[in-house]
Order: structure tokens, then C-alpha cells, then sequence
């Protein structure tokens, strides 16, 4: 085989592993997680929770999709669609205080 042939092999391998890469990433399931955030002293709570998942996701369109409730009164934060690799990034972010999977939990009482 000649240099180029091979440099050329090498070069579809690498791309081919890039694209399966790239196309597993974009895959990621999305798992609901709660994210708690400092208070907003100057905006409303729900467009400053907003304008924190959009610095992750990309736009505002794509936060209010992934958005499902915002929190207000007893803490701030809120609930969102995301993958692991948006909660890593999400949780880097100024103001993010900690993010967490949600979970249902079953309540169990002593009474009959």
C-alpha cells in the first residue's frame, strides 16, 4: 500500500469512529432531574431558571421544552428533562446549587 492509501484508510476509520461517537452522545436518554438554584433577586424565578437551563441547551426554546415545573416558593429550582452530560454542565453553571435525579418514593406508615 502506498503512504496515501493508507494515511486515507486511517482517516475513514477516524471519522467513522467520530460519527459513532458523536451520534451516541446525541442518544443519551433523558431522565428527569430536580435543580436547585440560588433565589433571583432581580428577575422572575421561572425566566431566571430559564435562562439557566437555556446556557446548557442552547436557546430558550429548547429549556421551555425540557422544562417541566419551575419552584418558587419554598426553594427555588426547577425540574427538567435532562442527560448526563447537560446535568454535569448544568451543575458548573453559576447560581446551580445541586442537581439531582428525580425519584418516586412510596411513603410507608405504621397504621394498619
Amino acid at each position: 500500500m502506498q503512504k496515501n492509501q493508507i494515511f486515507s484508510s486511517i482517516l475513514l476509520v477516524f471519522l467513522l469512529f467520530a460519527a459513532i461517537i458523536t451520534t451516541m452522545a446525541d442518544s443519551q436518554p433523558s431522565k428527569v432531574h430536580i435543580v436547585y438554584t440560588e433565589k433571583p433577586e432581580d428577575q422572575e424565578a421561572e425566566e431566571y431558571h430559564i435562562k439557566t437551563l437555556a446556557s446548557v441547551l442552547g436557546s430558550e426554546e429548547a429549556a421551555k421544552e425540557a422544562l417541566i415545573y419551575s419552584y418558587k416558593h419554598a426553594a427555588s429550582g426547577f425540574s427538567a428533562k435532562l442527560t448526563a452530560e447537560q446535568v454535569l454542565e448544568l451543575s458548573k453553571q453559576p447560581g446551580v446549587l445541586q442537581v439531582v435525579p428525580s425519584q418516586t418514593v412510596q411513603l410507608h406508615t405504621g397504621r394498619v
